[in-house]
């Protein structure tokens, strides 16, 4: 396959899947007229003919939406990509491991004690506090044994996810709040903060494909990475943390939305084959065009009622985790 190809196409795909849903909802905006807003925005051109609806409507709901999607879907997915080569487990994403119920719980915790101002910072220091619980359970001496970290981070996502059932509880009326964010949500108006957690991702993606060939010998076996010279254990710390951390800085903004990091770097890698260099490229704008298409579908399908996009991937991620198991059975 052309990998160069492939990929423009992807970007094309991700320009024109972000320019649909910036310009439909239960009010579309032609896309001139998007383009006329934007140009006003920079000073290009004038804004006396510019609808003042329209231009609250994108500038201030739909466009940071669409950015946050974006960003979260290339996180989400490059960190499923990393995880699975760690674990040597197509099973493996940032949800079933544990870091995404880290983040739910800090926020659960910052909602049921009224610190609302604070849930994104109390999500991220969750799936901080997540991924060394996590890594210290798993750990061996120096050494950190791929199964033995899956299976402390099922472990703890299933006592995070009841604590997390247990404070949503006790608060009685608050816990449609609680639900709410759980269920998955993209509607974080504050571009400081989704500009943060972009650069967060942006810097992740570097680290990621600096670390692409280790990845590749890695994920064959660690007995043959160490004798090609690879510090395994040094690998593993500084994927695992920066896999955890993408994780950790949009799930804080975004609540739970499993299933991205399982689903796309699966179907990449058929499409691709297994060399991160390429995968963890192809991925990450796959991730985007995926999460921007569902929150699409979540806003528009049932209008102008809006699903929460977390159960829309869940919908799609659900049977797709079962043909994955199946498949590794047979």
């Amino acid at each position: 396959m052309n990998h160069p190809l492939l990929i423009t196409f992807l970007v094309i795909a991700l320009i024109l899947s972000a320019l649909v849903s910036v310009s439909v909802g239960p009010a579309n905006i032609s896309f001139g007229e998007i383009v006329k807003i934007f140009l006003a925005k920079l000073r290009l051109t004038d804004a006396k003919d510019i609808n003042l609806l329209h231009e609250n409507i994108i500038l201030d709901i739909r466009f940071p939406r669409v950015i946050l999607a974006i960003i979260c879907g290339m996180a989400l997915s490059l960190a499923g990509v990393v995880l699975q080569a760690l674990l040597r487990n197509p099973l493996a994403d940032p949800y079933i491991i544990g870091i995404s119920s880290g983040a739910a719980l800090g926020a659960t915790l910052a909602i049921a004690l009224g610190l609302i101002s604070l849930i994104s910072l109390a999500g991220f220091l969750g799936a901080v506090l997540a991924m060394f619980l996590i890594y210290n359970l798993a750990r061996t001496g120096y050494k950190v044994p791929v199964q033995t970290l899956l299976l402390a981070g099922v472990i703890v996502s299933v006592f995070l996810s009841a604590l997390i059932s247990l404070t949503a509880f006790l608060m009685g009326k608050s816990m449609y709040q609680v639900m709410l964010w759980l269920m998955g949500n993209l509607s974080e108006p504050n571009l400081g903060l989704i500009a943060i957690a972009g650069f967060m991702v942006l810097t992740g993606a570097i680290v990621v494909y600096i670390f692409s060939r280790d990845l590749n010998i890695i994920s064959i076996g660690e007995e043959s990475a160490q004798y090609l010279g690879i510090e395994v254990e040094t690998v593993k710390k500084i994927l695992f943390v920066v896999a955890s951390l993408m994780t950790g800085a949009v799930v804080a903004l975004t609540g739970l939305i499993g299933f991205v990091g399982l689903i796309i770097p699966h179907i990449m890698r058929l499409v691709v084959g297994p060399d991160h260099r390429i995968l963890s490229v192809t991925s990450l704008l796959a991730g985007g065009i995926f999460l921007v298409l569902a929150d699409l579908f979540a806003r528009t399908i049932i209008s102008p009622t809006e699903i929460p996009v977390g159960v829309v991937t869940a919908l799609f991620g659900g049977p797709f985790f079962l043909f994955l198991l199946k498949r590794k059975k047979t």
